[in-house]
């Protein structure tokens, strides 16, 4: 059947104003859900919720009259019409906030992982929020008019939705003096005022990093191995992907999640926090040098991180990549992406983090001399399309969702296959145990395993990762951390005193000054207060 919608003239403040009414109307219920929840509807409550509503329409309409101007109109309220549609969906969906990370995480983010975010539910938002809407603006022919009389007409219609704001701030002054400064977090689901912001902030931030002549500071070339180490280190980090502190059984979790590390008697850490809520932000965080507080992503790249001071040491260096990529971190190191078929032999649904093992001995073997220092990023428990984490031998916990449109699964169902995908990743982290347990008569080993970040799986109606950290619950923030050592470092390493400190807080900034002391490196980026393993080693 033919839709054929009539061509009506309107002016091009009445079509923004329409525009703007119809994306808080419908791509806001995040936002107002929120609201409600902060504030009661009872007494003054009505009034002020539709004074908010009124509110954000006329910052809405008054945002888009700052950026639509002629011909280019429409385009860009149709534009605005799509990607709404979309933050609409996973803020309705997940309880996320499309801020600068998360912005970011989407950029990086591969046609895999995208594709598991590809829902029915996706596309009716889409459709109805964004499409039909989009195509009805089409339809509308805007009523010519020279620059000045367009001028003056725009500058009015700015003057009205100040005036508007205004006065309607002015009449309920001590709502919104809350509502800014004591509900601040309400603002991220306002939709799209909130990620044109983190828009417009991620492109100034990436201008300011590529602006220039860029110079990579050296870190640690001071460097080096003490001529007093005659022994080899075969160290193996790994970073995993969205797992929670909480259901490690290791950390009391009732579920047995972790047999293989529990038999290979690792010692687990469970007071670690991460530095970020998303991929793109923890993972150059964790080996940086400078720690969480001085981190900022943008800049990030412009320093050496754990892998350079590694190398400046002679230590030889290998990545090998089950993720997205390693955000930069492994730029100048050796690096092996394993989400190829072609060199990861073990893919079934998907390419498991277990092909990473696969001929990794034989590059132990072709490096005689030195240390190695070897770091496996995991695809881990990456949402919402958990159950493709783990093979089919793994569905421990049932019924499992089979679906990568959670709302489709109970919160039982989300977490049994999460929790199946937790326990592939403690099979994963026993099988590169036995990798180092194969070469500890010619090494001291070592395994340390540390997520990136957590995950919401339903609590409050937030579900995966990505809220700002201020603000993030738990479950996005506390991560599990893992340590197993071989028979050289069980020699020299207090066991008893290891017992009590691993109940200690750590953060991801302990990563790098742990590792380079397990290596006993020697350099002036080294902070000892950071180093987990500090005071516990008997040659100290």
């Amino acid at each position: 059947m033919k839709l054929n919608l009539p061509s009506k003239t309107l002016s091009g403040n009445t079509l923004i104003l329409l525009v703007s009414l119809v994306i808080v109307a419908g791509g806001n219920l995040t936002f107002f859900s929120n609201v409600l929840k902060t504030y009661s509807l009872g007494g003054m409550g009505i009034v002020y919720f539709g004074s908010l509503a009124i509110v954000l329409t006329a910052i809405t309409a008054l945002l888009f009259s700052l950026v639509c101007f002629g011909r280019l109109t429409k385009p860009i309220l149709v534009v605005f019409l799509l990607l709404s549609s979309l933050a609409a969906y996973f803020m309705d969906s997940y309880g996320v906030v499309i801020n600068e990370e998360m912005l970011r995480n989407a950029i990086e983010t591969n046609a895999a992982e995208s594709f598991d975010l590809l829902t029915g539910k996706l596309v009716l938002y889409f459709v109805l929020l964004g499409v039909l809407p989009a195509f009805v603006v089409s339809r509308f022919r805007l009523k010519p008019r020279g620059f000045g009389a367009a001028f003056r007409a725009r500058a009015i219609f700015v003057v009205v939705l100040v005036g508007v704001i205004g006065a309607l701030i002015a009449a309920s002054g001590p709502f919104y003096a809350s509502f800014l400064r004591e509900h601040k977090s309400l603002r991220s689901y306002a939709n799209p005022t909130y990620f044109t912001y983190s828009s417009v902030r991620l492109v100034q931030g990436a201008s300011a990093a590529t602006g220039g002549t860029q110079t990579v500071a050296v870190l640690g070339e001071d460097a080096r191995i003490p001529e007093t180490d005659q022994d080899r280190e075969l160290i193996f980090l790994v970073v995993g992907e969205t797992a929670r502190a909480d259901h490690f059984s290791l950390n009391g979790y009732e579920r047995d999640t972790n047999p293989r590390l529990r038999e290979a008697k690792a010692v687990s850490f469970p007071n670690v926090w991460s530095c970020g809520t998303s991929t793109a932000v923890s993972v150059p965080c964790m080996f940086s040098m400078g720690g969480m507080d001085k981190f900022d992503v943008k800049t990030a790249g412009l320093k050496e991180n754990l892998l350079d001071v590694l190398r400046h040491a002679g230590v030889n260096v290998l990545w090998l990549e089950n993720n997205s990529d390693s955000k930069g971190v492994a730029i100048r190191s050796d690096y092996r992406n394993f989400k190829s078929r072609d060199l990861n032999p073990v893919c079934d649904e998907e390419c498991r983090d277990e092909g990473m093992l696969v001929g990794l001995q034989d590059y132990i073997d072709s490096h005689p001399k030195g240390d190695i220092v070897v770091v496996m990023h995991q695809m881990g428990n990456h949402g919402p399309a958990y159950f493709k984490r783990y093979p089919p031998a793994f569905e421990k916990f049932t019924p499992a969702c089979k679906s990568n449109d959670l709302s489709q699964c109970s919160n039982e169902e989300i977490r049994n296959a999460y929790d199946n995908a937790i326990l592939y990743t403690d099979h994963f982290l026993g099988k590169a145990i036995d990798v180092l347990k194969h070469n500890d008569d010619k090494f001291e080993t070592a395994l340390l395993y540390l997520s990136d970040h957590g995950e919401s799986l339903g609590e409050n109606g937030i579900y995966l990762h990505g809220l700002p950290r201020a603000v993030a619950p738990e479950a996005q923030i506390h991560i599990p951390a893992v340590m197993w050592t071989g028979k050289g470092f069980a020699h020299e390493i207090d066991e008893q005193g290891l017992q009590k400190k691993r109940l200690e807080r750590f953060t991801h900034d302990s990563v790098p000054h742990t590792v380079l002391g397990l290596m006993e490196i020697q350099t002036k980026v080294y902070r000892p207060e950071l180093d987990i393993l500090k005071g516990l080693r008997k040659h100290e």
